[in-house]
């Protein structure tokens, strides 16, 4: 997989595909769950909005079969190229759209609508759900997945410089463009687009050494830190001590982390 620049935070190498795998394993339930409130079925037409290299896509669908059709939009050309891949091998009825958010075309009449971590990223997400609405069908279902609170991150037992490299990493997230808390503003921001709530669910996990939830965190950190320290963020001498701590902390009893706080919010189309 060629480097892409610029399309990522995070990037857009193999690494981070399969960080992004990882990650995907860790919260495919919590995804299940908002598409089972939102009946999400054969037949429909979903938007993944901020699709990545397609894990959530491939599995809408399935759920919305042969007669249904998901189109899924992403800025990075590379994770569009696989996601095209993927369908084309796998068969199913998925539009791709290598597109951001501003310039995406949605011709068709959404009857549903699912985003994870893709509002917390742009600096106008009022003007992008609102686009998305025009393009909702009555009774359709948005379905958002986003941080609510990303300060949550924390370990115990406590490390020092690795709690001071997380919070680096909070203090560049909080820089713009975007909000990286943006779940704190679904209701309000939907109900101003013209949507009806109809469920407020918080998500927040626990990881502990070994698990796969735990390797989330951890598969970010060693990824992002070095990038904080390429940047000029984060001190070389610094980074390596929370790498170190990040180490110990997998070699001790009673270790966890506790994730950023997450909300989804549902929200119908009158």
């Amino acid at each position: 997989m060629t480097k892409e620049s610029n399309a990522y935070i995070l990037g857009t190498h193999k690494d981070e595909m399969y960080r992004l795998g990882l990650q995907h394993q860790v919260w495919s339930s919590e995804a299940r769950q908002g598409w089972k409130i939102a009946e999400f079925g054969p037949g429909q037409t979903i938007l993944d909005l901020g699709c990545g290299p397609g894990f959530c896509t491939t599995e809408l669908g399935y759920i919305v079969g042969k007669l249904g059709k998901v189109i899924g939009v992403d800025k990075s050309q590379i994770y569009t190229e696989y996601l095209q891949h993927q369908a084309d091998i796998q068969g199913l009825n998925i539009d791709v759209m290598h597109s951001d958010f501003d310039d995406m075309q949605l011709k068709s009449q959404l009857d549903g609508v699912y985003c994870r971590w893709a509002l917390a990223w742009i600096d106008n997400p009022e003007e992008i759900i609102q686009k998305v609405v025009d393009s909702m069908a009555p009774g359709a279902v948005f379905v958002a997945q986003e941080y609510f609170d990303w300060s949550t991150l924390q370990t115990e037992p406590y490390k020092e410089n690795l709690a001071k490299a997380i919070k680096a990493t909070l203090d560049n997230f909080r820089t713009p463009p975007g909000f990286i808390d943006i779940g704190r503003r679904l209701p309000a921001l939907f109900y101003e687009a013209g949507l009806e709530v109809i469920s407020t669910r918080p998500m927040s996990k626990i990881g502990v050494p070994d698990d796969l939830t735990w390797e989330w965190p951890s598969s970010f950190f060693r990824i992002f830190f070095a990038k904080l320290e390429e940047d000029g963020v984060l001190d070389k001498v610094l980074h390596e001590k929370a790498i170190d701590e990040l180490d110990e902390l997998e070699h001790t009893e009673g270790a966890c982390i506790f994730t950023p706080q997450m909300i989804e919010v549902v929200a119908v189309k009158p």
